[in-house]
């Protein structure tokens, strides 16, 4: 879980792994603290101190006008769908310069193209995670009625996927970087560490150039309104995921105008800086903890014990193993303590995966780290050829460009921890160390922290799961609440994200709301 932020939304190839395996810390006996507050309530708006996200003109800039004139031309390319590709300025302040960049897309036509409502945009988290492969595995999930109206679309931001796609390090440089140890006990294993920072640092500058600096989400929400022009929507319809809100969010703020329907799962906050972030949502993962320990032991299976101080004292003296002695997984890959805690984090995304972390912590305590390995690897995108997917680099990528850095050395870390630590107790340290990684990128940032109003806009429903390990329920509250038009729709349950995935209740609230425009009243609670 080596990155700078981490706002990582189960993607299509993880998806495509839970399926293939099922379909696709520890506890301190209480909730932590960033997931608590009574559902469906507004949170109180963020200090003052923090700068609002203006609008852009409602008038289009010359320069741009070229871009949004393109027509595109769709092609079949899978069965079901068809591709387009379209250009978008590297530098929005500098349109027609000659140096554009090609974005790719990709659309299912809806069933009843003669009641057709428009184009519904998905996007699937990340940053980093392809919305063309996305689209391509959720499409015939969705839902009947929503199929039949909407032509289900994703592009792929600038930076992602096909989409002029950032790489940074080799397969095996990468399998370095995600063994590194996160958890450094003196001096030499601190400069270990900054050492594959900076190597990840630099092997990203020298393949990605000059879109090092041009993959900020701001960036990517102006990309997203130009394809919305180019489908003939006069407003954006959208469901994101995870990071997929931040984007979404972003876009309401700069075209407020210009939103439709709108749904945001698996809500961020854009109004924390990079370290409370990560604090916060290092108390989520410990939270998801907690409610698989309490799951795990009430199973005749459970290899962590039969109470849930058991369970989090295990886990802890397994992460003090390994990090230790690395543990042999049979594939010449040995499994290190920051892969474990990977590995279990991945887990957390989904109730689907509980049963294969039982089993990969069973495997573990058998001396065998193959099951944790194989989460990690699938955290990571990793592919069986060695390979990786771009979704880390480019995750990396966009959230070094879109805040500054958690901290700015060592120093700064080591006296974060005790925080860290306090949010979670089994993940606090490691998460801690994991968020040095931007204060080595090579280009500046250029976002901050902002809230968001969107004055004026349409409803937007904000969905937020109280368990979400990987975007506390906090985080919904605090978006809903900045939000003019935020309408908070509230899972109580586990998992990343919750819409599409089990709960009847929600996808009735949504789908409802997608094909009547009738949002959900605000602070609607739904539960398993």
């Amino acid at each position: 879980m080596r990155v700078a932020r981490p706002r990582r939304s189960l993607s299509a190839a993880a998806v495509a792994a839970a399926a293939s395996l099922l379909l696709a810390g520890c506890t301190s006996g209480h909730p932590a603290p960033t997931a608590s507050g009574s559902p469906g309530s507004h949170a109180p708006a963020p200090a003052n101190g923090v700068t609002p996200l203006e609008a852009l003109p409602t008038e289009l800039p010359a320069g741009l006008a070229p871009y949004y004139a393109q027509q595109l031309s769709w092609k079949p390319c899978t069965t079901d769908f068809e591709c387009t590709t379209f250009k978008v300025p590297l530098d929005y302040a500098h349109p027609g310069d000659g140096h554009d960049v090609e974005l790719s897309a990709i659309r299912k036509p809806a069933a009843d193209q003669g009641h057709r409502l428009g184009s519904l945009l998905l996007n699937p988290g990340g940053p980093g995670g392809s919305a063309i492969e996305y689209v391509q595995s959720v499409a015939s999930r969705y839902d009947g009625g929503v199929r039949s109206s909407y032509d289900l679309v994703g592009f792929d931001p600038r930076g992602v996927g096909r989409s002029a796609p950032i790489t940074c390090l080799s397969g095996d440089r990468m399998d370095a970087y995600a063994a590194a140890d996160v958890t450094p006990d003196d001096q030499s294993e601190i400069d270990a560490l900054v050492a594959v920072d900076k190597e990840f640092a630099a092997g990203c500058s020298a393949r990605a150039g000059e879109l090092l600096g041009h993959v900020s989400t701001v960036e990517a929400a102006r990309d997203m309104d130009m394809l919305r022009a180019l489908v003939g929507d006069r407003k954006l319809n959208y469901v994101g995921k995870s990071y997929g809100t931040f984007l979404g969010a972003t876009y309401a703020g700069l075209f407020p105008s210009k939103v439709g329907r709108v749904v945001l799962d698996g809500a961020m906050d854009p109004s924390l800086d990079a370290v409370t972030g990560n604090t916060t949502q290092a108390g989520g993962f410990e939270t998801a903890w907690t409610a698989f320990a309490k799951d795990c032991v009430k199973r005749d299976d459970c290899p962590v014990g039969r109470t849930e101080q058991e369970a989090g004292d295990k886990l802890a003296a397994l992460f003090k193993k390994l990090d230790a002695e690395p543990m042999s997984t049979g594939t010449g890959r040995p499994l290190t303590e920051a892969q474990a805690l990977t590995g279990v984090a991945e887990a957390m995304y989904s109730e689907a995966l509980w049963p294969h972390l039982r089993a990969a912590l069973a495997s573990a305590q058998n001396g065998s780290g193959s099951g944790l390995l194989q989460l990690a690897d699938q955290y990571y995108s990793r592919n069986p050829d060695g390979s990786y997917d771009n979704l880390m680099y480019a995750n990396m990528a966009v959230n070094c460009v879109d805040l500054p850095a958690s901290f700015t050395d060592p120093a700064a870390v080591t006296a974060a921890i005790p925080a860290f630590e306090k949010a979670a107790p089994h993940f606090g340290r490691d998460m801690a160390w994991m968020a040095l990684g931007c204060a080595y990128w090579p280009v500046k940032p250029t976002g901050a922290p902002h809230t968001v109003r969107a004055a004026g806009a349409d409803p937007i429903v904000v969905v937020g799961t109280t368990r979400d390990p990987a975007t506390p329920y906090a985080w919904a509250k605090s978006l809903a609440g900045q939000l003019e038009s935020g309408r908070l729709l509230t899972y109580e349950g586990d998992g990343h994200t919750a819409y599409g995935r089990h709960n009847t209740c929600i996808d009735d609230a949504v789908n409802h709301y997608l094909l009547s425009g009738a949002a959900p009243d605000n602070g609607k609670v739904c539960t398993d």
